[in-house]
């Protein structure tokens, strides 16, 4: 039997860390859920700007973001949202902001920095949590993450097994990319920047080439691709509560993700 393994990668195969910053009151959120923080309002969109980390620290932290990003022709991807919407009206929102600054996504990076500073970040990403009714950023957000321990080994196991590994994630590509060389996941089998949807339909995609295809996540966001898939298996290594509905659609709870490597062994083997 032919088996296909899709993993999301922040808190599948990644140790994440998370900061946003409410534009409005100027708080940090360390340590927050942003996925979860998004999908508490139907309104809000939570976007990947493809900006570079340490340029955004040497740029005019009273500078507004907006501007920062049109002079920078930096694009965006839409990570995640509950509002059906399209990239124009993302854009006009994103681009014609006039409230949040510079200086506010700054202030995630370096609190990520700070976390961080003695791991090996692999992936630092940048956003914002747009809410559309308001046609305002909301919130800045910072992402750093870390392969979990026997991540490595997890894919280098499925490989030797025959077993492709895929990423399917709402991170960034070029992130992506340098965590899949890391883990030995060719390129090609990378997705980023995929909201749920994408993913549930990455899943489809590839169960048109396997027998078998496998969902492992862990968040709100991958719940659409673990009810499509033909196993799901939810990952508890990331410390943090999981919203209930994906232990009812999981067919398998793990701990760690090198124990994904005897499931899919049992069910190669079927």
């Amino acid at each position: 039997m032919s088996v296909a393994v899709v993993f999301d990668s922040a808190g599948t195969l990644l140790h994440t860390y998370r900061v946003a910053k409410d534009i409005a009151s100027q708080e940090l959120l360390p340590g927050i859920e942003t996925v979860n923080l998004t999908f508490s309002s139907p309104e809000r969109v939570l976007v990947i700007i493809h900006v570079h980390s340490r340029e955004v620290i040497a740029a005019d932290p009273s500078g507004l973001l907006s501007s920062y990003l049109i002079s920078q022709h930096a694009g965006f991807g839409v990570s995640c949202t509950r509002k059906i919407t399209t990239a124009d009206e993302i854009g006009d929102v994103l681009y014609g902001d006039r409230k949040a600054t510079i200086g506010d996504v700054q202030d995630c990076i370096r609190n990520v920095w700070a976390v961080c500073k003695r791991e090996a970040v692999v992936t630092l990403n940048s956003g914002v949590i747009l809410n559309m009714a308001d046609r305002s950023i909301e919130f800045t957000v910072t992402t750093g993450g870390r392969p979990f321990e026997g991540a490595h080994e997890a894919v280098r196991e499925l490989h030797r097994l025959g077993i492709p590994a895929f990423i399917a994630s709402g991170d960034r590509v070029t992130k992506l990319e340098k965590m899949a060389d890391y883990l030995g996941i060719p390129r090609d089998r990378v997705y980023g920047v995929a909201t749920p949807t994408v993913k549930a339909q990455i899943i489809a995609d590839l169960q048109a080439e396997y027998d078998k295809v496998v969902m492992v996540g862990d968040g709100i966001n991958d719940l659409c691709a673990m009810k499509r898939a033909d196993v799901a298996i939810l990952s508890e290594q990331q410390p943090g509560d999981k919203p209930g509905e994906l232990y009812s659609v999981a067919h398998h709870i793990v701990k760690n993700v090198i124990d994904v490597v005897e499931i899919i062994k049992t069910l190669a083997e079927a």
